[in-house]
């Protein structure tokens, strides 16, 4: 039999796992759609789909008001932007094949990996669209000032950070109650379409609303990129801390539920899902 060969060293092996995330990446991103650049403009597709809309929301709801003094479709865009970042990072972790699955079969694959290119999948496709849409904007319609945007994308990354570590919480409870996880998977993709603040700002909200969402990383995130995107806007109620400790802490409960999980993997488990 043919056997491959693998590097004992410390460095040899870190490489050999960075090419295994990557060509895993590559077919997450194939998997979901055969056609690259298709797959690209139905995600940029939604995303803008869900800009036009908010935007007649805010419109019709008189809530053009509560907005930054600024270019009002930018604000729009920078909810939108890390709502969809967050919510499809959770989706693709939690979606991610498992120890059951037919690619563990092969000796290299690993459930660290599958989660890993399913994560940075999700990463690449979301940034791709977003840049793209910027990009399209600033050439056509209006050109687009970014206060500080170091700051802006360090919270579109913080978004899909607390999205993955999410997605991993539910991924590793996903086999023990199957329709009860994703019954909370859906509950929480559809709330944040109110609660991750998109709509309004922290600082505009009274203290009896801001408990309401305040527990939400993903209010903070959004709330701290206005303020990096804008420079007359400076967010009191929230924080960049707080998703980040959130995010650290569900990546190791998730981790630790993975392994466990793990160790009980049932062929039967497939039927469930």
């Amino acid at each position: 039999m043919f056997k491959a060969d693998r590097s004992n060293s410390t460095i040899g092996s870190t490489f050999s796992l960075l090419e295994l995330i990557y060509h895993a990446t590559v077919r997450h991103l194939r998997k979901s759609h055969g056609n690259a650049l298709l797959g690209l403009l139905m995600n940029m597709f939604q995303t803008v789909l869900l800009v036009i809309t908010f935007y007649i929301m805010f419109g019709v709801l008189g809530l053009r008001g509560n907005a930054i003094r600024g270019d009002f479709l930018l604000y729009v865009m920078s909810g939108i932007f890390l709502f969809m970042t967050h919510t499809k990072a959770m989706g693709a972790v939690f979606g991610a094949e498992g120890p059951t699955s037919a690619m563990m079969k092969h000796a290299p694959m690993t459930t660290a990996i599958s989660i890993s290119s399913a994560a940075l999948g999700s990463l690449y496709i979301q940034l791709l669209s977003m840049f793209v849409v910027l990009f399209i904007y600033h050439v056509a319609f209006h050109p687009i000032e970014i206060y500080n945007w170091v700051g802006a994308m360090a919270m579109v990354l913080l978004s899909w950070f607390t999205g993955a570590a999410i997605g991993l919480v539910l991924l590793a409870a996903k086999p023990w109650a199957p329709d009860v996880v994703s019954i909370v998977h859906q509950v929480y993709s559809r709330a944040n379409m109110i609660a991750s603040g998109k709509m309004f700002l922290a600082n505009n909200l009274p203290h009896k609303m801001l408990v309401l969402f305040d527990w939400n990383p993903l209010f903070h995130t959004i709330d701290q990129a206005r303020g990096y995107v804008f420079i007359n806007y400076n967010p009191h109620f929230s924080n960049w801390e707080y998703p980040l400790y959130l995010g650290l802490a569900l990546v190791m409960i998730g981790l630790m539920g993975e392994f466990y999980t793990r160790q009980y993997a049932s062929l039967s488990w497939g039927a469930k899902r």
